[in-house]
């Protein structure tokens, strides 16, 4: 198959040499017969800062691309710089993909979809009346909307800044219904009488090794979900696995929120099953 379309994609983020979405992307569009071409922006390698934004998002419309993914840590910080959202990534307050479009930045969030898609594979018939949620950033406010949207009654939400994890509480109490989501205050007590965890926060990536809670706080009988997917068996996923926990990695997650901001980009349907399949192939 060929196609007169062509796609300049690109995602901007901190510490995102590893990152498998350029390669997700190319792959699918060239199976589609898209000219498809996918661009690290990486802040650290740039020696750049959250401010660089205005600027990175005016070169990107300059230069003709199609959009960008937003990752860690701008998926807040883009927003003001946006003409448009859509509801998701509005109700959420974060965006991971941006389209450039009618001379508009569009902001979505594909992060919820991913999440959600990946858990109902991987953990589809698990326990969720109690669920702590370590992180309260963007990708947090998003997996968070999608452990709820799940059916998880109680989120106790923790984060090194406590002010963001009651902000995030607040919003999805507002969306959801009050009182299912809250900032935990004892990390501890809420483990004891959870009955899954879940990490929304870097630690655990390739630059920054070690694991959110302390692995005294793990036990058999919890579910773990991981978002980070480089490395694939983050030291929390070896923990818990090692004492016989059920976990999910973060692979699904990455696979379906590029499959959508693929179509985001493209207005072509991804095949799913051969982005998951060729995330796959390449070595975890």
């Amino acid at each position: 198959m060929t196609s007169s379309k062509s796609i300049l994609a690109g995602l901007i983020g901190a510490g995102i040499q590893a990152s498998r979405t350029p390669a997700m992307h190319e792959h699918e569009g060239d199976a589609q017969g898209i000219r498809y071409l996918y661009r690290l922006i990486d802040l650290d390698q740039l020696k750049l800062g959250i401010s660089a934004l205005p600027d990175l998002l005016s070169a990107a419309e300059r230069m003709s691309f199609t959009g960008l993914n937003i990752t860690f840590p701008c998926k807040q910080a883009i927003i003001p710089l946006l003409d448009e959202l859509s509801d998701e990534a509005r109700g959420i307050g974060a965006v991971n993909t941006v389209v450039f479009k009618d001379g508009k930045r569009i902001g979505h969030n594909t992060d919820c979809l991913g999440f959600s898609e990946g858990f109902k594979r991987g953990l589809g018939d698990v326990a969720r009346r109690r669920v702590v949620q370590m992180g309260a950033g963007g990708a947090g406010a998003a997996v968070a909307h999608a452990l709820l949207s799940e059916g998880v009654e109680q989120l106790s939400i923790f984060d090194v800044e406590p002010e963001r994890a009651q902000a995030l509480a607040s919003n999805l109490n507002e969306h959801f219904g009050s009182p299912r989501a809250q900032a935990g205050d004892d990390l501890s007590s809420a483990m004891a009488a959870a009955d899954g965890l879940v990490n929304t926060t870097p630690m655990g990536m390739a630059k920054l090794p070690g694991m959110p809670v302390p692995k005294a706080l793990l036990r058999k009988e919890l579910w773990v979900a991981e978002i980070v997917y480089f490395p694939l068996e983050t030291e929390l996923l070896r923990e818990a696995r090692a004492i016989g926990c059920r976990t999910l990695d973060g692979g699904n997650m990455a696979v379906f929120q590029a499959v959508k901001a693929f179509e985001l980009f493209s207005d072509a349907q991804a095949d799913a099953k051969r982005m998951l399949d060729h995330f796959h192939s390449m070595n975890g």
